[in-house]
């Protein structure tokens, strides 16, 4: 099987280390000190003490490559409108695109899926239609990461905790494609699973991070500190109420309460989220993909967002001034 990792930074590297470990060939499209080290050393995944190496076959540009059967999208968000820019000769017909990113994704209104706004193209996250068409929906494939990674260096990958994947079809249907996608996932060690509506999924997740994500970026803090101010943890479950009615008008149904949802990521302890790090990087900010479009969902789908508008400006301006969004 002819598979491609397109971002092999934490995630990726996690996904793409697995399925080497399993016996698949790999290709990765990397550039810069990653390209150099992957090509040097491979690619190591970091569990504890135990280093794994793993061989791969490392370019700079895609069309070395050809037409792949499986594509696996790991970047943040900031970065997929370049990748949109030159993934094109990776994907042919029956090329699978996992997407395994945060956030809301290009396609979410797709596969029928978002009730009245159906089909509507979210221009926070593309704002002139380019990612749609450099992806077409026919080849996606949801995904949504339930494990923590991060970097010790450049082609070396540390897990941390959580294997978890859930794919799914934007349409929701059990497609045999998607069926043996989590079975390549499942024989690699991954805890993957496929979901009846990949949507509700990605919501549940953003339903978590979109505040705290940022939050976090803002006051360079923890989440247990953020979760143990109780006018932070008041103001959170704020933007969270918004995020369910947006969710409820679409049709995904939240059951918890932000209370629900914050004994879970008070299970954290000491946490430091992917924005806060990538703060600290000095990288740019996913801002977009976890905020700025549930600001747009509420303006369509009549739903008033105060709070929401609060954080996402407040974190807009702090952004700006690092130079990071």
């Amino acid at each position: 099987m002819k598979i491609c990792i397109y971002g092999a930074g934490a995630i990726g590297g996690w996904i793409g280390a697995s399925l080497a470990q399993a016996g698949e060939r790999l290709n990765v499209v990397a550039r810069g000190t990653t390209l150099e080290a992957l090509r040097q050393d491979g690619l190591s995944l970091m569990r504890g003490d135990v280093r794994t190496r793993v061989p791969i076959n490392a370019v700079a540009h895609p069309e070395a490559l050809g037409t792949q059967d499986l594509v696996v999208i790991a970047v943040k968000a900031p970065a997929l409108a370049g990748v949109a820019e030159r993934i094109g000769p990776l994907i042919g017909p029956d090329t699978l695109v996992l997407v395994a990113m945060n956030g809301v994704p290009w396609w979410f209104l797709e596969g029928g899926f978002g009730g009245a706004i159906t089909g509507h193209r979210l221009a926070a996250v593309d704002p002139d239609g380019a990612i749609a068409r450099a992806i077409p929906s026919r080849n996606v494939i949801g995904c949504v990461v339930h494990a923590s990674c991060s970097l010790d260096a450049p082609g070396v990958v540390r897990h941390h905790f959580g294997n978890g994947l859930i794919v799914g079809e934007p349409s929701g249907e059990a497609t045999p494609r998607a069926q043996k996608l989590v079975a390549l996932l499942q024989r690699a060690g991954l805890d993957a699973t496929l979901s009846p509506q990949i949507q509700k999924d990605v919501w549940f997740k953003l339903w978590g991070n979109m505040t705290v994500n940022p939050i976090s970026a803002l006051t360079g803090v923890t989440t247990d500190l953020i979760m143990g101010d109780d006018y932070v943890r008041g103001f959170i479950s704020a933007v969270m109420l918004e995020a369910k009615e947006i969710g409820h008008r679409i049709g995904i149904e939240i059951t918890q309460s932000p209370e629900d949802r914050h004994a879970v990521t008070m299970k954290l302890g000491a946490f430091k989220t992917s924005m806060l790090q990538d703060v600290e990087a000095g990288r740019s900010v996913e801002l977009d993909a976890l905020v700025t479009v549930v600001r747009e969902l509420g303006e369509l789908t009549a739903v008033a967002t105060p709070f929401t508008d609060a954080l996402l400006g407040l974190a807009r301006l702090k952004m700006r001034k690092l130079g990071l969004y």
